[in-house]
């Protein structure tokens, strides 16, 4: 099974809200939820790793982020390790560079999005963060 390392960010805005997109590679996963970010190139950190997806995906500059957690999660045709970490400082206007749609939600409102099934630990973890 294929192993895919995978740097995601967990984008706050200044009122709360969590940025989420919409898949559109047409696989399996099409139009599934996801938080932003990509997968691990050859020699990168995940910090490189988030600079870098989210610059070429929505145009946001990412200045600092913290590691959240680590999630590994099989599906039928691979195996993620996702390495999830929040941002709360970045610069710039969310824009969907690669056609996929875009939108902040509250923490609340994420539970009614078709995500991915390897999200599924960040929800509970971020709606966990959010009831405290």
């Amino acid at each position: 099974m294929k192993r895919i390392e995978v740097a995601v960010g967990v984008v706050f805005n200044e009122i709360g809200k969590v940025l989420v997109g919409q898949r559109v590679v047409k696989d399996r996963y099409y139009q599934k939820w996801e938080f932003p970010g990509g997968k691990l190139e050859v020699g990168e950190s995940v910090q490189q790793a988030l600079i870098r997806e989210f610059r070429e995906e929505t145009g946001i500059n990412i200045n600092a982020s913290e590691p959240l957690m680590n999630v590994e999660h099989d599906y039928p045709d691979r195996h993620v390790l996702l390495h999830v970490h929040t941002i709360r400082d970045f610069s710039g206007v969310v824009s969907a560079l690669e056609g996929q749609a875009l939108k902040w939600v509250s923490v609340s409102e994420l539970g009614g999005l078709d995500f991915l099934q390897g999200n599924q630990v960040i929800l509970d973890k971020l709606v966990a963060l959010n009831a405290e």
